[in-house]
């Protein structure tokens, strides 16, 4: 069966089980994979177990990572760090700028915590701006969806950006930081654009409720007791930043060192000549194991052989003198990795919980076990939509989309519109962004696109779908109706402003994603 049938029959499976049937998107997405794997060659056999062992795979690279992120939330939210951060923002930027610190605290906030859990954090603050202003609710609405729908999909370790990196193999700390430039000029223009819908969209009813109305148990318990400092309250989500950005940081300028010639005396002896430290010779035995002793930088060696008969003889040899950013890779590689960054986070945002709070045994347990319920689903969504994507490589889509565009000049336009377009289509079919970013980028990492091919890194890929995935929210997508409840919007004022909003919100990054990934296109950067 010619591949893009098989991957067809398989979207169509994803969409008719959740779209028409309702179906919880895990199952759906194990299903397709199921559909694909049957149709696609290989040993009947083998069918069903490689879709457990893929879906094990994906669920190993991102388990931690999620389970750890959405504790660091409800931690966050329980100890009033949240809330401290909003109210610094505000202190700072004053009422006036209101619309701006509310915008700035969703922007933040959402990088560890859920959209939905911001918006609740954040809305009583709108109604308690309006009440004192008498004007601007909708403006103040519309700053909070801006700044945490927009970090929301694209910015690690929020669930949906976190899963497109690993899927698409794009450092996690590379995504954190285009995803962050791609992200911050479309949250202002957002807000931009919500100030022209305060001016011409009237809202009916704008009774603001007492803001402990709408407040969620833990925003209500976060006022109690001692404020939390605010570096203490930043530090569960500047740390994991710095760590896992840090080693991306240092990997980009990182280089090969210096190279140094070596020149092959006899069968026993490596003779070495290096302009700092002279001549000198080294055992072969030691040279090939990879130790070179009297050279104090610990270069890394290169030696090419041949064996003619019983006899090894050299090709080429040299020896790599690694810089500064070398050795501090050594380091970097471990703080930077994402799962122990996100542990220290976690570990820390609980402390200070503690500290302040002092929960009692059975409060502390059964908040960390509603944190990790609800990223445990993510998790499920996150590793079925990988098996999925593993299953659609093995159709053979990669090297027929490969022919259909060899010899073509805007291969990595293409694919990231393709991207953008696919990713908009299953929002608006199905209302999920996460599941939307899951699925695309798995469908993408199929066609085992190189940055060779497109001309840029692959993480422009991961903005693309992500600025995709906020097109088309409507009455299908849950952070629509949490916006338009919790603000007191009606379906048709939410659908006036809300869905117009996430339009610019994702057109914007896809513009942003077009000029980044030509003025820094990131090729080498791995």
């Amino acid at each position: 069966m010619p591949s893009f049938v098989i991957v067809a029959i398989g979207i169509l499976v994803v969409l008719v089980l959740i779209i028409k049937l309702r179906i919880n998107a895990f199952i759906a997405l194990i299903a397709a994979a199921l559909a694909v794997s049957f149709l696609a060659d290989g040993e009947m056999s083998s069918k069903v177990p490689r879709v457990a062992s893929e879906f094990g795979i994906a669920a190993g690279k991102i388990g931690l990572v999620i389970g750890f992120a959405a504790v660091i939330g409800e931690a966050m939210m329980r100890s009033g760090a949240a809330d401290r951060i909003v109210q610094a923002f505000l202190s700072v930027l004053g009422v006036k700028r209101a619309p701006w610190a509310l915008m700035g605290s969703g922007f933040v906030l959402s990088v560890p915590v859920f959209f939905d859990t911001v918006f609740y954090l954040l809305v009583p603050l709108a109604r308690s701006l309006y009440a004192k202003t008498n004007k601007n609710f909708l403006l103040y609405v519309l700053a909070i969806s801006a700044g945490g729908a927009i970090t929301h999909t694209l910015v690690p370790p929020t669930p949906g950006p976190l899963a497109m990196a690993l899927t698409l193999d794009v450092p996690v700390g590379l995504m954190i930081v285009v995803g962050g430039l791609v992200a911050l000029p479309a949250a202002v223009a957002g807000i931009l654009f919500s100030r022209f819908l305060d001016k011409r969209v009237s809202i009916e009813s704008l009774q603001p409720a007492e803001s402990t109305e709408t407040a969620s148990p833990e925003a209500a318990a976060s006022t109690t007791g001692p404020a939390v400092p605010l570096w203490e309250a930043l530090l569960p989500v500047v740390l994991p930043v710095i760590l896992i950005s840090g080693d991306t940081v240092v990997d980009t300028l990182r280089e090969k060192g210096e190279v140094v010639n070596v020149q092959w005396v006899d069968s026993d002896v490596v003779h070495v000549q290096h302009k700092k430290y002279g001549q000198f010779t080294v055992p072969q035995s030691l040279f090939v194991q990879g130790a070179l002793p009297g050279i104090g930088d610990s270069p890394e060696l290169v030696l090419s052989t041949e064996k003619t008969g019983e006899k090894t003889e050299v090709v080429s040899a040299a020896a790599v003198v690694p810089n500064l950013f070398n050795r501090l890779k050594r380091v970097t590689t471990v703080l930077g990795n994402a799962a122990l960054a996100l542990a220290i986070s976690m570990t820390l945002s609980l402390i200070t919980w503690v500290r302040l709070r002092k929960p009692e045994g059975r409060e502390f347990s059964q908040a960390l076990e509603t944190a990790l319920l609800s990223g445990g689903l993510v998790i499920l969504i996150t590793a079925a939509g990988g098996a999925f994507g593993s299953m659609l490589k093995l159709t053979g889509i990669a090297g027929d989309i490969e022919a259909m565009f060899e010899g073509g000049q805007a291969v990595g336009l293409v694919s990231i519109l393709l991207a953008f377009g696919m990713a908009a289509l299953l929002k608006v079919a199905q209302g999920s962004s996460t599941t939307a970013m899951i699925t695309v980028s798995a469908m993408i990492a199929a066609m085992n696109l190189t940055p060779e091919q497109l001309g840029f890194n692959l993480v422009y890929i991961c903005t693309a779908i992500g600025a995709g995935s906020l097109i088309g929210s409507w009455m299908n997508d849950s952070g629509f109706w949490i916006v338009a409840k919790m603000s007191g919007l009606s379906e048709t004022e939410a659908l006036k402003t809300w869905t117009p909003l996430l339009i610019v919100l994702g057109g914007v990054s896809l513009l942003m994603t077009i000029l980044l990934s030509n003025v820094m296109p990131l090729v080498n950067v791995t």
